[in-house]
Order: C-alpha cells, then sequence, then structure tokens
C-alpha cells in the first residue's frame, strides 16, 4: 500500500484496470461474486490511497465486495486461490487478514461493526462501505438510528448500484435514487445564492433562506434524508472517477458523521456482466469471451421454481416471499408470471417471516423460499410468529447442508438442530427429485409450518413406491444393521450401495421426513437390529440422529443408535464433496466409516 500512495492518478487509474482485468480471469476458473467488486475496483483503491489499513479500518458489508480490499492489502499474489480450498475466502475475515476488521457474509453488519470500532479507536478514521441495499436491513436501520451522526470519525460509503443480488426493492431504495431531484436541488441552489449576493440581499433573508433551502432539500434529495437523522451527507457522486473519490475521502470535517454517496455500475468494464448484473453477482466458472456458464445442471432451486409455477396456477391462495433472493431460489419465473402473488422483500429475513405469518392467519398459503442459514436470522420470528400461533408458512430452505464456495457463514448445516428446538414445525428433507415435488404438493392443505431444506445439488432421480406425510421408505433388506439416510445422505448412499453389499448386510432407509419422524416405523424395525446407523449432512449434535437416540432411549427399545453427521465446527470453503469427503460423508470416506462403526473395523 506504500507504492499506492506514491502513485499519480494515471498510474492509480492503470492499476484500476490491471485489477479490473485480473478479477476477470480469475472469477472465470474459479466462480465468484464478480458484478460486485467490478463496480467498487476504483473505490477500493481511493480508500488504501487516502487511509492507512489497519490502523484506519475500512469495514464491508458485504464482503463479496473486498476481493479488491485483499488484493491491495497483500493477497495479490494469493488471489487466483479465492474461493479454492485452502486459498482465500470469499469474503471479509480477521482469520485471514488484520486488514479485515470483521466477518462479512450476510449484509447489515457492517454500521454496528463500525460504531464499536469508531467507539474504540477515537483517533482512527473508520470506513463502512454498504451497498445500498443493506440500508433496506433491520440491523442497518437500527445502527442508523442509533449513530445519529455522533460519530466523527465514521465515514459511511453508500455504494449505490441500484441492486443487491437483484433489483432493489422498498422505500429506501426509492430515496437513494432520487438523483434527477438531487441535480435539480444543486442547480436551484446555486442560482439562487448567485441571486442573492448580486443583489445584495443575502444578510436579512439567510435565516428564512436556509430554513427554506433545508425544507427543499429534504423533499427533493436523498441528503434530506440523513440530514434530518444527524449526517452530513455528500453525493451521489461517480465512483467511477476516481480523482474525484480521493478528493472527497480526504476532505475530512470532523463535526459530524459522513455519509458519502456514490453512484456505480455493476459489473463494469466487462460488458455480459454489465448486461446481465444479477447473473454475473455471483456465478460459477464461466467462459471469458461469451460470458456463457460451464457446466451448469438443474439443482433443487430450478426444481422448486418449475414446481410453483404449477402449483400457482392451481391455486389462487398460494403466494411466495423471498428476502431479496428471487432468482437464487428458483423463483424467478413464478415471479414474472404472477407478479402480484410473490413479493421479494429484500434483506429482512425477520420481516419476511412475520409478513408470511400474517398472512398465513388470513388464510392464504406462503411460501418462503430462504437461504438456510439467512433464516437464522429471523430465529425469533419463527417463535414468536410463527410456531406459537402454529401458522401454516411453507419454508423452503435452500443451500441446507454442506454449501460449496461460500464458507463458514454460508453453511446451512445448523438447521435440523435449530428447528428442533422450536415446538409445532414439521421439517422435511427430501431424498430424490420426485419425493421433493410430493412434499410440494403435499404443503398446498397443511394445517401446521413446515420447513423443507433442500441442497445446492443435483437432485437424485429415484421413485419410491409410496410418498406419505411422516413417513420412511425402506428399499432394501438386511441383517447385520439398518442405515437410516436423511435427506441429501441418501444420494452418498446410493452412490456406494454396490460396494457396501459387497462388505455387509445392511438395511437401507431414506428418511425423508425429521419431524414428525415415523414412530411407527421405529417400534416395528428398530427391535430387529443390534445397530442402526444414523446419517445427516447437518451438525450431529441435537440433530435428526439425536432425535431418534433421544426417542429411542425413552422407548425402551434395545437398539444401539450411532450417529453420523457434520461434527460440531464452522466448515471452511470449499467445494461440497470435498467438505463433505472431509466429515467422512460422502465416497469411500463413506464407506470406510460405515464399516468401521458397524463391524468396528
Amino acid at each position: 500500500m506504500e507504492d499506492l500512495k506514491k502513485m499519480s492518478i494515471k498510474e492509480l487509474d492503470t492499476l484500476c484496470q490491471d485489477i479490473r482485468n485480473e478479477i476477470i480471469e480469475v472469477v472465470c476458473k474459479n466462480g465468484g461474486h464478480l458484478g460486485p467488486n467490478l463496480g467498487v475496483v476504483e473505490l477500493s483503491v481511493a480508500l488504501h490511497y487516502v487511509y492507512n489499513s489497519p490502523e484506519d479500518k475500512v469495514v464491508w458489508d458485504v464482503g463479496h465486495q473486498s476481493y479488491v480490499h485483499k488484493m491491495l492489502t497483500g493477497r495479490r499474489d494469493e488471489f487466483h486461490t479465492i474461493r479454492k480450498r485452502g486459498g482465500l475466502g470469499p469474503f471479509t475475515d480477521p482469520g485471514e487478514s488484520i486488514h479485515d476488521q470483521f466477518i462479512s457474509g450476510h449484509a447489515g453488519n457492517a454500521l454496528s461493526v463500525s460504531a464499536g470500532l469508531a467507539v474504540a479507536n477515537p483517533d482512527k478514521n473508520i470506513t463502512a462501505v454498504i451497498g445500498d441495499a443493506s440500508f433496506a436491513n433491520g440491523t442497518t436501520l437500527e445502527a442508523l438510528n442509533d449513530i445519529n451522526g455522533k460519530l466523527k470519525n465514521l465515514t459511511i460509503v453508500i455504494n449505490d448500484n441500484e441492486m443487491s443480488i437483484g433489483e432493489n426493492v422498498g422505500a429506501i431504495s426509492g430515496i437513494l435514487n432520487k438523483v434527477i431531484n438531487s441535480h435539480f436541488y444543486l442547480k436551484l441552489r446555486k442560482d439562487l445564492r448567485y441571486a442573492l449576493s448580486r443583489y445584495h440581499i443575502t444578510k436579512p433573508i439567510v435565516k428564512p433562506t436556509e430554513r427554506a433551502e433545508q425544507s427543499l432539500r429534504s423533499i427533493v434529495t436523498p441528503g434530506g434524508f440523513f440530514n434530518i437523522l444527524g449526517y452530513d451527507y455528500i453525493g451521489p457522486i461517480d465512483g467511477h472517477n476516481l480523482e474525484k473519490l480521493i478528493k472527497i475521502l480526504e476532505e475530512n470535517p470532523k463535526d459530524r458523521t459522513r455519509v458519502i454517496h456514490i453512484k456505480t455500475k455493476k459489473g463494469m468494464g466487462y460488458s455480459p456482466a454489465e448486461a446481465d448484473p444479477e447473473s454475473f453477482h455471483g456465478i460459477g466458472p464461466f467462459d471469458k469471451e461469451t460470458g456463457e456458464t460451464i457446466g451448469k445442471s438443474q439443482i433443487y432451486s430450478d426444481v422448486f421454481g418449475t414446481k410453483m409455477e404449477e402449483i400457482f396456477a392451481k391455486d389462487s391462495k398460494v403466494i411466495a416471499l423471498s428476502s431479496g433472493m428471487i432468482k437464487g431460489t428458483g423463483l424467478k419465473n413464478v415471479w414474472k408470471n404472477y407478479p402480484d402473488r410473490v413479493y421479494d422483500t429484500g434483506m429482512t429475513e425477520g420481516h419476511t417471516v412475520t409478513f408470511a405469518a400474517a398472512l398465513a392467519k388470513e388464510g392464504m398459503k406462503p411460501y418462503v423460499a430462504i437461504y438456510s442459514t439467512f433464516l437464522q436470522r429471523a430465529y425469533s420470528h419463527l417463535i414468536h410468529d410463527v410456531a406459537i400461533l402454529k401458522l401454516p408458512v411453507r419454508f423452503i430452505l435452500d443451500r441446507a447442508g454442506a454449501v460449496a464456495d461460500d464458507g463458514k457463514t454460508h453453511q446451512g448445516i445448523f438447521d435440523i438442530a435449530y428447528l428442533l428446538t422450536i415446538p409445532d414445525i414439521d421439517i422435511a428433507a427430501p431424498t430424490s427429485r420426485e419425493e421433493f415435488n410430493k412434499i410440494l404438493d403435499m404443503s398446498l392443505n397443511i394445517n401446521t409450518p413446515l420447513a423443507i431444506r433442500i441442497p445446492k445439488d443435483t437432485p437424485l432421480d429415484y421413485e419410491f413406491p409410496a410418498y406419505e406425510y411422516g413417513k420412511w421408505n425402506k428399499i432394501s433388506e438386511g441383517s447385520q444393521c439398518m442405515i437410516i439416510a436423511c435427506g441429501a445422505m441418501f444420494s452418498e448412499v446410493m452412490k456406494i450401495k454396490d460396494k457396501l453389499d459387497e462388505k455387509i448386510d445392511a438395511a437401507v432407509v431414506s428418511a425423508a421426513w425429521v419431524r414428525p419422524f415415523d414412530t411407527e416405523f421405529i417400534k416395528r424395525e428398530f427391535p430387529k437390529y443390534k445397530k442402526v446407523l444414523i446419517l445427516e449432512d447437518g451438525i450431529e449434535k441435537s440433530g435428526f440422529g439425536t432425535e431418534i437416540l433421544e426417542y429411542v432411549s425413552d422407548s425402551g427399545i434395545d437398539t444401539r443408535i450411532i450417529r453420523k453427521g457434520i461434527r460440531q465446527k464452522f466448515l471452511p470453503h470449499g467445494k461440497r464433496s470435498e467438505l463433505l469427503n472431509d466429515e467422512k460423508l460422502t465416497g469411500e470416506s463413506l464407506l470406510e466409516d460405515i464399516l468401521t462403526k458397524v463391524l468396528g473395523k
């Protein structure tokens, strides 16, 4: 960064282009968050040109826009490893670098973090870089209200590209987008001041003019919103004009918290990403020349989207909600075809859950499509607004289990455990494409909350003789032991079944229902076996296996229950197959571990 500070503006512009090219080159091979990072190249360079990290602290919300920051803080030589096993992580993480101030996988925490850093370091410059979509997040608004412009060493940079993952929604987005009116206001103010000074009449009416100016500003500019809250607002300015960014950042008044509103273009400098910023927000490996994704296959989210189109056509009471993840959860076509029945609520998970609860109370049939890790943010709402009232809200928990590449903040391994702590929520984990479709059919007429967890994986094509609510399916007989495979683990068992059959005589059971689990099956089948092995892709502690273990113990069934899931830990980033292999939940590692646990080898 010392070399950065010695560069001229022309040299810095060249550096920006080099960085942009390198990001495209690496992400087309590794996958990653391309659009957000191409949009903040100039901003990142300007921040590190003006400030002295890590003494001065930059906080990113969300950390998916921190690739340039990583490259400018001693990690450029490692940048080709981003999102790879053992390489750089996809978000900021203090465990990776002292320049990363906080973990930042989910949106909304940057202002709260920055407030703490600013109070603890009053002599240092603290900068929070927040995407415009994050201002709809409840935690951000709480922090904005509490800070109230009082932290003089804090600068808030709003990176406004008019998108989060998809197009932004809600009133806050509308306030930030009053750019034309802002230009009108600035011109009007300039003309008014010129007229007053020309005729030497500023003094008698300066106070009334100031009051009128403040009133006008509050109506026609986004600055009015922040000024009312006590902030010193600057902008909007061109976020790709490096020289101007540096000048604004260097002007550091010490009277109150600054808000610098910059306008950027998501995907800047790469035409396919500029043309389709939503697809290039987070993307797998792609052809750099054409922008076409390489090796994309249908996943459970795609199955959900297709089925929901059928369900929407069948029942007019069905409503879908998603917290800023319409496309990611497979709802894009449903939203297009039924815009009045699909709600993108932005990054507001708690609000989304309570909104859905009220819909259910009034007889509607809400489906909340949400990532497993994002639902964690609405845990209190699940209890207070859904479970206590036993309202039939359907939760589609996407990205359940081990999730590739995005690391510890995005691993959907806790949902079974945290949902089992809440009474009156049924939990399903479909084991195949057909079973997922059947469970969605069943979900239309439920009278209790239901969570359906699906992995980010290709569905198994397997049909069972029968599909019943709360019932498991035994697919093979065996005398030595019984293997209960929950959800995605059934697919993993089927991959090794031929080799497994060569080694042991094991019955295999597909368990799509975590709650209610099949107590009749347990009472009938478990006493036949000395050992029953429970496989799940969630944390082993307090999970599905634990629930069965407790039931068997309480029922006095003399069968040894062996639990096998993910150890109680935070999984790093890596391919799903790599993560499952580390936990001995796939392939040869799963086979060997089953044999060890069953045969004692």
